[in-house]
């Protein structure tokens, strides 16, 4: 009995509960929006409330289950979970359910979920596994070979499914290979490049030349209208258009709850998912928008603080992939919403309505609270 009491108080004593309690305000305030953003999407103005709620409830499962394992048991299955990474993408690719234009879905009876959305969890635990093995073997481009020929794989299959998530994948790829030890004159030298080649080939794409892309026509609308929305106003620069009109319209406090008219007349697209955060701007103002902002900082920073007081590399290297994860969503959605950056359907982290990306992100946090734990040496 008495060692379970010493168990609990330094079980207690471990957890961040700055960061749980960061996390269950954001969901609190997600759920608040969307109940103001859906109102009017259905016959039930809380459908989408209760959906995000039982996605909430099962992603909290998971983060439990996930928190009481020992996160360091699962290098050994590495290969395995590359191989179940490969095995959901080429499902999908094969078998997969279509919507808003992409392939990306799987359904199993009644339940259909993202694979790649938990594809990101499982990238970044095989490369984390897979750098630790090879500690100080990334010190030439040629070293680094390997891991890019073992990212290629995933990363083209998912590129057929949804490029907004392929950049995704190779943030936190990068970002990995670069905490891992890389070079950084060799990791900044490739990502440099490989931008500098994007952008001269859309310009040139974009050019009287009209170099061809292998992308559909779509995709290359949605990547550049952000460059001139008004261009084609009612077309691909539409959703950037009415994201603008609801941000500037909100003001300092915003419009209020429930009084947002590019919000409740449904003006802009996907605001429960993608544009939320334009939501936040119109309904809540500034102010709003700053709040949130503001617990995204919250999140990222404690978070990287469990990296930095990590037992060891491989849980060190799975928190700053999960970190490269958020920020990517966060800079990317934000910057989507005020018309600086593409428009690539990149959710916000625990705030978008989304089954798989809530679930996920949940179990993203049981990982990153399994590490917290087990920085001293606790025997579950």
């Amino acid at each position: 009995m008495r060692r379970e009491l010493v168990f609990n108080k330094r079980l207690f004593k471990n957890l961040d509960y700055v960061l749980i309690g960061n996390i269950i305000l954001i969901m609190a305030l997600s759920l608040l929006i969307l109940s103001s953003a859906t109102v009017n999407m259905s016959s039930d103005p809380l459908l989408y409330v209760k959906k995000h709620l039982v996605s909430i409830g099962l992603g909290v499962v998971c983060a439990v289950f996930i928190m009481a394992f020992d996160y360091k048991k699962v290098m050994k299955y590495d290969k395995y979970i590359y191989l179940l990474l490969i095995a959901l993408l080429l499902a999908v690719d094969i078998r997969g359910i279509v919507s808003h234009g992409s392939q990306q879905w799987l359904s199993l009876g009644p339940l259909i979920f993202q694979p790649s959305e938990v594809g990101k969890l499982l990238l970044i635990i095989f490369f984390a596994s897979y750098f630790v093995k090879r500690q100080g073997q990334l010190n030439t481009l040629k070293d680094m070979i390997p891991s890019f020929l073992i990212f290629s794989v995933p990363f083209i299959l998912i590129l057929v499914q949804d490029m907004g998530t392929a950049i995704v994948y190779v943030v936190i790829f990068f970002g990995m290979l670069y905490m891992a030890g890389a070079k950084p004159s060799i990791v900044l030298g490739i990502i440099g490049t490989g931008l500098a080649v994007v952008i001269l080939t859309f310009s040139l794409h974009l050019s009287p030349l009209q170099l061809p892309l292998p992308l559909e026509d779509y995709q290359i609308s949605r990547l550049t209208s952000f460059l001139d929305p008004y261009s084609d106003p009612y077309g691909t620069g539409y959703h950037i258009i009415q994201s603008l009109v609801a941000i500037g319209s909100g003001g300092l406090l915003g419009k209020g709850l429930y009084h947002g008219t590019q919000v409740q007349l449904n003006f802009l697209p996907e605001h429960h998912t993608d544009f939320i955060f334009s939501v936040v701007g119109e309904e809540l103002g500034f102010v709003g928008a700053a709040v949130v902002l503001l617990l995204y900082y919250i999140l990222l920073s404690r978070t990287l603080k469990v990296a930095a007081q990590s037992p060891d590399q491989f849980g060190r290297l799975i928190v700053i992939g999960i970190v490269c994860m958020w920020l990517f969503h966060i800079l990317e959605n934000a910057g989507m919403a005020i018309g600086l950056m593409p428009v690539t359907g990149i959710p916000l982290p625990f705030l978008s309505h989304g089954g798989s990306f809530m679930i996920t992100n949940l179990m993203a946090i049981g990982l990153i609270l399994s590490i917290q734990l087990r920085r001293e040496n606790i025997l579950f």
